[in-house]
């Protein structure tokens, strides 16, 4: 019987053979150091550092830490001095453009300059330390104390006084930016969301191409389109507030509101679509069951009931646009929404006006 896995008739060299290297693979490292050795004696740091190149190696990094000080204080600009949300949509896209390369200058400058600084100036010392009890004895106090003296040397921190100041001078942008980005959080929106855009003749154009809608248009029932006030097609604050589901419905199923008997052309009626939950876009629609739905927390609005919540979180149901018919057969705003768009909690314990 034969042993396929016997290797007695295997040469020494065969037997003591090392597997040759993977395509693709690193080659073994030889040794961690960065700089080369210097020969050995008494006096020698071990290394060698040639200091014409050192310097030059430090304006480098320097120019790269001014970069990312540069970069930073230009995301602080194009974000709180001029932010790009305040406007329109072309704006927006050249603020987003902006404020990432920005960004990734930042990041790049620092990651640069720091490998730079690595690559070129820090000498590599393997340091042995041998496990003993917790508590530290005043031997290796002192010897973690020259230590540091001997890294700081090494390092450039204490005598490269250019490497030092502009670190520090590129890091002190990234310290403001959280500061900044604090902004968001206010002020309160105060008495602002109880006000859009819509007004008594404003016509409901079609979101993204800007053409207005005639009742003509929009008579297929089960049908619903986003719309935009007129003239706010590219301001993203009033769309952010303004922007409005217009469903057509089966006028026979509708329940009309008390007082709402005109908000309506026909089957077409108007909602806010703003989820009245936490401000998600209430975008889902079943033309089966005449149910709109915000996706973010599934809460669900009967559209054939002025918007109802029949299921979810939400507090209230969508505020419903009054809409009419101009001379021409557009389709228009008879007035503003009665009650505040967007999440109920906006509206806690503020006068209505």
């Amino acid at each position: 019987m034969t042993d396929n896995n016997d290797t007695s008739d295997a040469t020494p060299e065969e037997e003591g053979r090392v597997p040759k290297r993977v395509i693709g693979t690193p080659p073994p490292v030889g040794t961690q150091e960065l700089l080369p050795r210097d020969e050995p004696g008494e006096g020698s740091s071990g290394y060698v550092l040639d200091e014409n190149k050192a310097r030059s190696a430090e304006r480098v990094a320097a120019a790269f830490f001014m970069l990312t000080f540069v970069a930073g204080i230009a995301f602080i600009v194009f974000y709180a001095v001029w932010p790009g949300h305040v406007g329109n949509i072309q704006r927006a896209t050249r603020s987003n453009y902006t404020l990432g390369i920005a960004l990734t200058l930042v990041f790049l400058g620092l990651a640069v300059g720091l490998t730079i600084w690595v690559r070129s100036l820090v000498t590599t010392k393997e340091i042995v330390q041998e496990r003993h009890a917790i508590s530290s004895r005043a031997e290796d106090r002192e010897t973690f104390n020259q230590y540091l003296l001997e890294g700081s040397q090494e390092t450039g921190l204490g005598h490269r006084r250019l490497l030092r100041r502009t670190l520090l001078l590129a890091a002190a942008p990234l310290g403001l930016l959280p500061l900044v980005l604090l902004r968001d959080l206010g002020p309160l929106p105060e008495k602002k969301l109880r006000h859009t855009a819509w007004k008594n003749g404003t016509r409901l154009v079609v979101d993204g191409t800007g053409l207005p809608l005639k009742a003509a248009d929009f008579n297929s029932p089960g049908g619903i389109i986003t719309v935009v006030p007129e003239g706010a097609e590219d301001n993203l604050d009033e769309i952010a507030t303004g922007a409005v589901l217009l469903l057509n419905l089966p006028v026979d199923r509708l329940k009309i509101k008390k007082g709402r008997e005109n908000w309506n052309v026909g089957g077409i009626v108007a909602y806010s679509k703003i989820c009245t939950h936490v401000g998600c876009p209430a975008a889902l629609y079943e033309q089966t069951t005449h149910h709109i739905l915000c996706p973010c927390h599934q809460s669900t609005f009967d559209a054939l009931d002025s918007a109802k919540v029949i299921f979810g979180p939400a507090a209230r149901p969508l505020p419903q646009l009054p809409i009419g018919v101009d001379s021409e057969g557009y389709l228009v705003a008879k007035s503003d929404f009665t009650e505040p768009v967007g999440p109920s909690f906006w509206e806690r314990g503020r006068p209505k006006a």
